[in-house]
């Protein structure tokens, strides 16, 4: 039997999607609430930046749909750090700013490294044993997402496989394409949406993500989001794999649209977003 694929964006508030995606007049306060009734996850940007407190966890959770789930970004000062103690004190710090109160609603922690940092098999052996399987009794899942150079290794696989971690599979020509098989969940970053496409993608590319994330599906639960490239055209590019996967975003009422809203469907943008940095 097949694991979950669940498919989403980076975040909900964009001001492209207002154009793109969002109904006519939709206030910024209900975009979380609509979005996550369009899709089946969210990577969360913005705890890569901040922290925040359980209260807005719970506000997450609350506006969305049971089976939704958050993928968080870890702080950005969490993956410099070179000590063992260091190392412990910024993942500890993360961790317990109240994130588990998103509850069954939080999905993988991605741990963004810098490009500049190669693969060490001694660093990434200390970094990967201070990473708890569990917070405030709620199973975590991590993900390193890693820039550098040197991961393509067996030392590298093996050590994500002894910690029930993985690697992020980055669809990128500026990143390496990295597939671990050994974890029980999978996570993919798709970055590649181009401005000219109103559903992101060729048909020909999204037909090849649901053949890949349906591969991995076999033996794992799949997390694919659409990251950067030409934000705008993002939502867009997610329903257009759900719909190729045959993927049901929830049936709760949505409740949230403007009584005149325009149907929700891929709009076009009279001036397309120029492409955001990638992140």
């Amino acid at each position: 039997m097949a694991h979950p694929i669940r498919v989403g964006v980076g975040g909900w508030s964009f001001e492209a999607w207002d154009d793109t995606f969002y109904p006519p007049g939709l206030s910024k306060a209900k975009q979380l609430s609509y979005m996550s009734r369009k899709m089946t996850a969210i990577e969360v940007n913005a705890t890569y930046y901040s922290s925040f407190k359980p209260e807005t966890f719970a506000k997450w959770a609350e506006a969305s749909p049971d089976g939704f789930v958050f993928s968080l970004k870890a702080h950005r000062f969490s993956t410099v750090r070179k000590t063992k103690d260091d190392m412990k004190k910024s993942v500890d710090l993360f961790l317990g700013q109240g994130l588990t109160a998103l509850k069954e609603k939080l999905g993988p922690i991605n741990w963004q490294f810098p490009g500049t940092r190669k693969f060490d098999v001694e660093y990434f052996k200390t970094f990967l044993s201070v990473l708890p399987k569990e917070k405030d009794k709620l199973p975590l899942r991590h993900a390193l997402e890693v820039r550098g150079s040197g991961f393509d290794v067996p030392e590298f696989y093996d050590l994500l496989t002894k910690h029930g971690a993985t690697v992020v599979y980055a669809e990128d020509d500026e990143f390496p394409k990295l597939r671990h098989e050994g974890a029980d969940f999978a996570v993919a970053r798709l970055m590649q949406s181009q401005s000219d496409e109103v559903a992101g993608y060729p048909s020909a590319e999204i037909g090849r993500f649901a053949k890949l994330v349906s591969g991995w599906s076999k033996k794992q639960d799949v997390f694919a989001f659409f990251i950067s490239g030409a934000k705008e055209r993002n939502p867009a590019a997610a329903m257009a794999l759900q719909e190729k996967l045959g993927i049901a975003p929830s049936d709760e009422p949505e409740a949230v649209a403007p009584k005149k809203a325009a149907k929700t469907a891929v709009k076009t943008a009279a001036k397309p977003a120029a492409a955001k940095k990638k992140k």
